[in-house]
């Protein structure tokens, strides 16, 4: 394509064009550079969103009907991400965005192709590729020469380069250097999504070819503030994405089993933890309950299952993560046990079901096992989320906040501090003779709270 031919076809495709860079991202911002995202869910809306306020020409694919309706009629489906509804309904009224079920459609319309799908683990923690790779076989059927494709859901590495450059290659009748792939990860935390889209980090872009990678540069470039960082190939992005992950949870489970020694050692874990914090090189994690989300508790298991390379750590460090919702499960029954109360013939409130405070998200909730062991054990377990319609998956009868005053519960559990607690009378429990005889902190959330309640706090202790 010579530059005249560029220019002539408006610069439609990116992927091979030879006119200048700041042309190119020109033909982009301007919106003569069509763009696909493919899975609107809490991540993929805000991306979309932040990829048709840059271009003004975004058409987002989901296979859920009432998902891409809302969204046509100006509607936001992804609750307590600040100004993502009023960005959604300002970018379809003046037709920046707009959304379809049929994401072949969006693949013959569009000639840059953004896939944010879910990539989880089966039961045998094997990553599971199936929606992933249903998006590139609908891809492949609109690849034209040119069409640069961005992945930016997290898969093990390799996937790029040998999963989904393949199939492309495959299924389009093009080969390479005909079309561009890169592995651009998101990096983006829920209720922040659009902060974080736009800049907070830099973007991370690999691409299967140095084409790949410079023009998914240009993209990116025109809509992260805080620039590009390009590296080696797909792989090495796959890997940075995987090892952000992987540190937070091998970090969390030396926390975690930091706090198990509380009571043997006599000593506030946290205090040694925060002051241990203070010498440059130690960045210790705060312990909790367990780790739950959507990514962190899969990610490990991209690198185990699918390498043969020994990685003994990632696995323990899964099982000390996996192993505190028992561990809490323990102390509640230790508290009772004190207080001359067994367990089967307890009362037991769980206080927020969510893995995050204010995040409607309950995927590996530490809450979850916690609601089960409770009740395996026996106990009336009750719970509280104001996040949170149903309690599907969990085994708690749902009460709301001001029912805490009169359930007469023996046992509090505060798995997930919202920022709604705050509000709970603690006084008023603690004054009432039939009030909670065990208080479980999980978070550290409740350090001045002065509860007359034998109460436990993970990496703490009983005070």
């Amino acid at each position: 394509m010579t530059d005249a031919d560029s220019t002539t076809m408006g610069l439609e495709s990116l992927y091979k064009a030879t006119a200048d860079e700041d042309t190119q991202q020109e033909a982009f911002t301007g919106g003569e550079v069509p763009v696909a995202v493919y899975g609107l869910g809490k991540m993929g809306l805000p991306l979309a969103s932040v990829f048709a306020e840059t271009c003004g020409n975004v058409i987002g694919a989901d296979v859920d009907p009432e998902v891409v309706a809302t969204i046509q009629n100006g509607g936001c489906h992804v609750k307590r991400e600040p100004g993502l509804d009023s960005l959604v309904a300002d970018l379809v009224d003046d037709g920046s965005l707009r959304a379809t079920t049929e994401p072949r459609d969006a693949a013959r319309d569009a000639s840059v192709h953004v896939v944010i799908v879910p990539t989880p683990i089966t039961d045998e923690k094997e990553p599971d590729l199936a929606i992933l790779d249903t998006v590139i076989g609908d891809i492949a059927t609109g690849l034209t020469e040119g069409d640069l494709v961005l992945i930016e859901c997290t898969v093990p590495p390799q996937t790029t380069e040998k999963r989904v450059f393949e199939r492309l290659r495959e299924e389009s009748d093009l080969d390479r250097g005909e079309f561009g792939v890169a592995f651009c990860p998101e990096r983006t935390s829920s209720g922040r999504a659009l902060e974080d889209i736009r800049g907070a980090y830099p973007k991370v872009v690999g691409g299967v070819d140095k084409e790949s990678t410079r023009a998914a540069s240009v993209i990116y470039d025109a809509i992260n503030s805080e620039g590009v960082l390009t590296v080696s190939d797909a792989t090495t992005a796959e890997a940075v994405k995987l090892f952000e992950g992987l540190y937070r949870d091998v970090n969390i489970a030396l926390a975690n089993e930091l706090a198990k020694f509380t009571d043997e050692l006599g000593i506030d874990v946290r205090e040694a933890i925060d002051t241990a914090n203070t010498q440059p090189f130690c960045h210790i994690h705060d312990p909790g309950p367990g780790v739950g989300g959507h990514c962190i508790p899969y990610y490990p298991y991209f690198l185990i299952k699918p390498f043969e390379t020994p990685s003994p750590l990632l696995s323990t460090a899964r099982e000390v993560n996996d192993s505190m919702p028992s561990f809490t499960v323990s102390k509640v029954r230790e508290g009772l046990e004190s207080q001359g109360i067994a367990i089967e013939d307890s009362k037991v409130v769980v206080l927020g079901l969510t893995y995050r405070p204010g995040v409607e998200e309950i995927r590996a909730s530490p809450s979850i096992p916690i609601t089960h062991e409770l009740t395996d054990l026996g106990a009336d377990v009750y719970a509280v989320d104001p996040l949170l319609d149903t309690f599907d998956g969990f085994e708690a009868q749902p009460v709301d906040q001001e029912d805490l005053y009169d359930l007469r519960a023996d046992a509090l559990v505060l798995v997930t501090p919202h920022e709604e607690f705050e509000t709970i009378r603690w006084e008023e429990l603690d004054t009432d003779p039939n009030g909670p005889s065990v208080l479980i902190d999980g978070r550290a959330t409740l350090d001045g709270l002065d509860f007359g309640a034998w109460t436990y706090t993970i990496g703490s202790g009983t005070r």
